[in-house]
């Protein structure tokens, strides 16, 4: 007789739930029929979407506050980002660039070989009853070996430099929506104080409760104390800065001096990219020299041999 299997009435096998949205086979349904998707975070859904939107933007303008929470102007942000068809894939490839680099590849277990102890065969061979054994460092006993398990790895994978820095300016630029700017406040931390921290982000508007971002080009030890003890706050410089953090942040908060470093390195037209190009057109302009050169005294070689000769 056969026994009816019982199913859950959320469990569907033609769906594929992924964080709040509905992936269904058209195979099984036809696309009109797929319902609309519910996702879970409504701002980081928004965010996600303007990834490919931000390709096509010039640039955004961000409200400029000031240490004491009034809104004294606007700054403008405009980054280089990527093309509307190659932005998701470019944002994804430099995440999971980035998360895999950090993966030390320090786990280690030890085979029988490697273990201490079980050199003496523990029985002899027939006449006990019992199954025959040669060691007692087997994987099957305790203490013994590990089979398949894991060895030091070299987790890393490559990018190249200019995908690294084209995702991260994408990304700040897809960000800008949820972005706010400060007047540099550095100097208004005199010492370690997190409550007037918290202070500070109530009066800009920003949620606590949520993870947010700072960016400043310059962060004194006063301020960086005043908010590691915030767990949902990040605090990065131009040298710390990651493409990580940067999509995980709910609200970005940029200073003054950090939005004109952005404009400067990952802007547009950015003073790197001019510096890249100036040394590349020497290496040419060198090397076009360094021919003519070479042509010149192959010239002089053989009217010397027309002379001899």
């Amino acid at each position: 007789m056969a026994m009816a299997t019982t199913l859950s009435p959320a469990w569907n096998p033609r769906c594929v739930v992924y964080e709040g949205l509905s992936v269904r086979s058209s195979f099984f349904q036809s696309p009109a029929a797929i319902p609309a998707p519910a996702p879970q975070n409504v701002e980081r859904s928004r965010r996600n979407a303007t990834i490919r939107a931000a390709s096509s933007s010039g640039g955004a303008t961000l409200p400029l506050f000031s240490f004491d929470g009034e809104c004294t102007g606007s700054v403008f942000l405009d980054l280089k980002v990527a093309s509307a068809h190659t932005a998701r894939g470019l944002v994804h490839r430099g995440v999971i660039t980035e998360l895999q680099n950090r993966r030390r590849g320090t786990a280690s277990t030890k085979t029988r070989a490697e273990v201490r102890g079980g050199g003496r065969k523990p029985y002899k061979q027939k006449g006990t009853g019992r199954a025959r054994r040669g060691s007692q460092r087997t994987p099957l006993r305790p203490g013994g070996g590990i089979v398949f398990g894991p060895k030091p790895k070299d987790w890393g994978i490559k990018i190249n430099k200019k995908e690294k820095r084209l995702a991260i300016s994408t990304a700040l630029q897809s960000a800008a929506v949820d972005s706010i700017a400060v007047e540099d406040f550095e100097e208004k931390f005199t010492e370690p104080k997190t409550k007037f921290f918290l202070a500070a982000m109530e009066r800009w508007g920003v949620d606590v409760s949520k993870h947010s971002l700072i960016f400043a080009t310059n962060v004194n030890d006063f301020l960086e104390k005043s908010s590691r003890n915030i767990k949902t706050v990040k605090m990065l410089t131009p040298r710390s800065l990651n493409l990580y953090d940067v999509l995980r942040a709910d609200k970005i908060l940029f200073t003054s001096s950090g939005i004109d470093y952005l404009n400067q390195s990952y802007g547009v037209k950015s003073q790197l990219e001019e510096e890249e190009e100036e040394s590349d057109e020497s290496e040419e302009e060198e090397e076009e020299d360094e021919d003519g050169e070479e042509e010149i005294e192959e010239d002089q070689g053989d009217d010397e041999e027309d002379q001899s000769s």
